[in-house]
């Protein structure tokens, strides 16, 4: 068994997608918009596990979205294999980020703003 999807839960699809797609630079792997509903996911450019941008349109969704990032909680994590250069690329691209490269010991993380509702942490594992 192994990891297929994971979601997050977005406030705007369109500006989701833009950002995702433009600022973070993930591929679009399923666009399928029917009246009402949009199913999107984005994966890395070389495949893997795919994301899902996924509608916070209930209630439940929207107060658990609003409590992570009232919290400063990051929605999910995205691995880097230099976060201190990531960062800085991404804030280049307009991304805005509300921690800065931090040194933990074991890894170095940082958190930016998904401008859909989310914290996003990049984080750099320290393997030997």
């Amino acid at each position: 068994m192994r990891i297929y999807m994971a979601s997050v839960f977005v406030d705007d699809l369109q500006k989701a997608h833009d950002f995702y797609v433009d600022k973070l630079g993930f591929v679009v792997k399923d666009s399928v918009k029917n009246e009402h509903y949009w199913w999107l996911t984005v994966t890395n450019p070389d495949g893997g596990t795919e994301l899902l941008l996924e509608p916070n349109a209930h209630p439940a969704a929207q107060a658990y979205t609003a409590a992570l990032r009232a919290d400063g909680i990051p929605a999910t994590q995205f691995l880097s294999e230099d976060v201190t250069a990531e960062t800085a690329a991404l804030k280049e691209k307009g991304v805005e980020f509300v921690t800065e490269p931090t040194d933990y010991g074991h890894s170095v993380v940082s958190a930016f703003d998904d401008t859909c509702g989310n914290i996003i942490q990049l984080v750099q594992l320290k393997r030997p």
